[in-house]
């Protein structure tokens, strides 16, 4: 199933897609609008999802929201792909020796298609299209074997970074956490709808121009090794979001920030696009 989330008429709530139809699935006891809360209930909830027909409402003519808007934690891997890697050496950056992740404070997750904001503090704002993980279930010391049936699904994320900002906090959260700089989606894909995550074809274009092309075979840690590893750490929760990793081609060795006015446009393979516009920062009065 793709499951988003979506607003129509005021309203938002979860849907499924169909085609180029949402059928809403509120109507079911139980279905609220909070994706955590479904993937929680998901071992009750799939055959009554799976069947659900109606009401339906045209794709064009609702506006997707991110997919998990209450995730409880947003993390991240750097320098997960080897050309990326090499990229970062060749700029003076060591690659690491065991997996290397950051958190995104939640605060930063932002829609499928909202605007992206560049800080007026920033000028070294750079984009980063992402496999995103969705934790299914809540899990510990899980072991890479059994890594896959904890999954809830995929999904894209953008994970903008603001790199003049990530020099300012050893732990790269502050670079990574600006308001807007997590866009997600467009939906959920759950996993059983995607044989292999490690062979998805993902590019980023800016304004048009190809910047980013790569398959996710490229990752130095795939997927189930990332949980492995997290989880030996932490309890991973339902909704729990993993932005797996970015391929070369990000705009930083070039200089070539992102700037208002830009689009950013984000595909990955079986799970769809996301598109996010660039605007200058409001202050807040």
């Amino acid at each position: 199933m793709k499951l988003v989330r979506f607003t129509q008429d005021g309203r938002t709530r979860i849907g499924k897609v169909v085609e180029q139809q949402v059928v809403d699935l509120s109507v079911i006891a139980g279905v609220g609008d909070s994706m955590r809360q479904l993937l929680c209930d998901m071992p009750r909830l799939r055959p009554l999802l799976e069947a659900a027909s109606g009401p339906r409402f045209a794709l064009a003519e609702v506006e997707l929201e991110a997919p998990v808007q209450d995730a409880q934690k947003f993390l991240g891997i750097g320098m997960n792909y080897r050309k990326h890697a090499e990229e970062a050496r060749l700029a003076g950056i060591a690659i690491p020796e065991t997996q290397l992740w950051f958190n995104k404070q939640v605060s930063c997750i932002n829609g499928p298609f909202a605007p992206v904001v560049k800080p007026d503090v920033s000028d070294k704002m750079d984009y980063e299209v992402e496999l995103g993980v969705v934790i299914g279930q809540r899990c510990r010391h899980v072991k890479a074997s059994d890594a896959a049936a904890v999954i809830g699904g995929y999904l894209i994320v953008n994970d903008v970074s603001a790199r003049d900002w990530l020099q300012k906090s050893p732990t790269f959260t502050l670079g990574k956490s600006f308001d807007t700089h997590g866009p997600i989606g467009p939906w959920l894909t759950t996993a059983d709808e995607i044989a292999d995550p490690h062979n998805l074809e993902m590019k980023l274009f800016v304004n048009g121009e190809l910047r980013q092309q790569a398959t996710t075979s490229d990752m130095i840690y795939d997927i189930y090794a990332q949980i492995a590893w997290l989880s030996t750490v932490m309890t991973l929760e339902p909704g729990d979001i993993l932005a797996t990793g970015t391929p070369s081609g990000i705009g930083a060795p070039s200089g070539r920030f992102l700037k208002p006015g830009d689009v950013m446009r984000l595909e990955i393979a079986q799970l769809g696009y996301i598109e996010n516009p660039v605007v200058a920062e409001t202050p807040l009065h």
